[in-house]
Formats: structure tokens, sequence, C-alpha cells
């Protein structure tokens, strides 16, 4: 359960992204006027304290059912069913023009994979959400299948509300491949076809060449060398949160992530001037989230840089060398 005593600090805030050193604000209650809510305790008891239609986008990770220590496995019927409550909660406090964004990856029972997001569109349709995008995240490490290929890939569903909602495409743009292309017919030919700010990313984006290329993103999970690592087994990526709030939200707008875990929503948020509100029921994830923001107002906080490409070996590296023993 949450705490039953409001409380709010505030942090000084000393990082270059604002034009003047500001402060971090953070309540561990619902409160519309601090930079950060982060509530101790299940979403759903913060939730009924926000008001309708006042958050920009919702982005989360929720739990897989996969048995992690902070989520009781149940039958996958009875874990959609159990999930219906709160995605009604999280579309009621959705602004009309905002977004929700819901990664996930899939469950497995007894070796055979069954695809959350296809399970997850079926009742996000029954809310009339609006899907825009089906994002794919790849990323280069994790286990290693014996039985079938070796999954490394989660995806987002980009849901809006309606059909008028915020899309910010100038502040996601990419490098065009071809920026001295013209027009070749037409009342425009000769002219340059391009944008100066870059290209559009489609719906598939890779993220080794630029920030975003097509609809796969390229973005390295949070694993034991990865400079954001915590305690979380399935931690969420700041760099996958930055380029939802950077299309999907205006300054000062707001993110919830019902789930939040180690707080890379709340991070995401804050470094591009927008409100955060979470939740998270597991008090040594509070903690660490705390820590994290605390870092973060001072600079002190790794983070991997937006848009970085991912490391390739040269091959010269002894690891990425055929050993001996398979020559």
């Amino acid at each position: 359960m949450g705490s039953q005593d409001s409380r709010s600090e505030a942090v000084d805030f000393t990082t270059d992204i604002f034009n003047e050193p500001r402060q971090i604000t953070v309540s561990d209650t619902y409160n519309p006027n601090v930079d950060v809510v982060l509530f101790d305790g299940g979403c759903s008891d913060l939730l009924k304290d926000i008001p309708s239609n006042s958050v920009d986008l919702v982005i989360t990770s929720p739990p897989y059912n996969i048995g992690k220590k902070y989520e009781k496995k149940t039958s996958l019927a009875s874990y959609l069913k159990d999930m219906e409550p709160v995605i009604a909660e999280l579309i009621r406090v959705i602004a009309g023009t905002g977004s929700l964004c819901w990664q996930v990856g899939n469950y497995v029972q007894k070796g055979e994979v069954f695809p959350l997001d296809i399970y997850f569109y079926e009742i996000f349709k029954r809310f009339d959400l609006k899907l825009r995008n089906r994002i794919i995240w790849r990323f280069n490490h994790g286990l290693h299948c014996t039985k079938r290929f070796s999954g490394r890939y989660e995806t987002i569903l980009w849901f809006t509300k309606g059909d008028e909602y915020v899309f910010n495409l100038d502040p996601v743009r990419i490098p065009a491949k071809y920026p001295g292309k013209r027009h070749f017919k037409g009342p425009k030919k000769g002219q340059l076809s391009g944008n100066p700010l870059g290209k559009n990313p489609s719906d598939i984006w890779d993220i080794v060449k630029q920030d975003w290329e097509d609809e796969v993103w390229d973005i390295p999970n949070v694993k034991a060398n990865h400079p954001e690592k915590t305690e979380h087994p399935c931690q969420f990526p700041v760099e996958l949160v930055q380029r939802c709030v950077l299309a999907l939200t205006d300054p000062e707008g707001v993110v919830l992530d019902p789930y939040g875990g180690v707080g890379s929503t709340i991070i995401g948020a804050l470094q591009h001037n927008r409100k955060a509100i979470a939740a998270e029921q597991d008090l040594q994830y509070v903690t660490i989230t705390r820590e994290r923001i605390q870092r973060f107002a001072h600079g002190k906080l790794p983070l991997r840089p937006l848009g970085k490409p991912i490391h390739k070996p040269t091959g010269k590296e002894r690891i990425a060398q055929l050993p001996l023993e398979w020559k």
C-alpha cells in the first residue's frame, strides 16, 4: 500500500537541459503541482486519485506473467483478465489527445510462445483505442535457446485515444540517406525533395545507424555492462522512453508509468522537461528510483546517450576472435 501521509521534497536540479537552475519536486502521493509523483504501492491505488483526461502519455512495461520475483505467475487468461481493470483506469486518465505505449514481450509456457502484444491488442480495441504503430524493439543480448530461435526483440504498441493526437515529428527526424535528392519531374522538378531537418523515420527504427530508422528500434537492453544497470531484472532503457516522450508529448506534459520499476520513465520524462507519475509496489525499487532521481539532479546518473551507436567489435578483440579450440 502507499504511504498514509503525503510527503513532498525538493531536489536541486543543475543539469544543462534547462537554461537556469531549478528544483525537482517529488511527492509520494498524487499532486499535480510537483515534477514527480513516486507512489509506493500498487497502481490501482494511485490511479483512483488521478483526474480523468489529465495524462498526456502512458508508457510502461507491465509484468509479463513469467514468474519474476515481483509478479505472481497465473494462467494467461487470468493474467489478461486481471490487467483489464488497470487498462480501463489508464484509458480514463489519458487526455483526449494523449497516447499509450504498451511494451511487452512473450509469455512462454512449456516451450510454446504466446506473443503478448497480440492478446493485449484485442483488449485495447475493446476500449476503442486506435493503433498507430506496432514498433519492434530489437536488442542483441539475452538467453540462448536450444529448442527455438533465441528471442531478440519485444514490441511497443502505440495507441491513441482519438484521431487528434500529439505527434511531434521534428524532434525525432533522422538524417536523410540522400539529402541532396531532388524532384525529377512535375512542377517541383529540380527542387530538393527532402526536409532540412531530416526524414520521417517511418515505422521501422534501427538505432544502430542513427537515432531512428524504420520499424525496429535497435536499443541495447539493460544488461550487466549497461551504464544504467540496477538490481531490477527486466530494466526499461531510458533511451526507449525518451523517443516516445519527445514524439508523443509537448514540453511540460505529463507522463505516467503504472509499473514504475526503477524509474526509467521518470528519468526519461525529466530529461525533456515533462512531469512524471509512477507507481511501484516493491520498496527496494522505490528506493533505487529515489536514488536515481537524486543522482540525475546532480548530473551523476550514468545514462546511455540518446541515439548512441551500438558497439560493434573491430575483430581485434580477443573475445571477438575464433577460439583455437574451434579452428
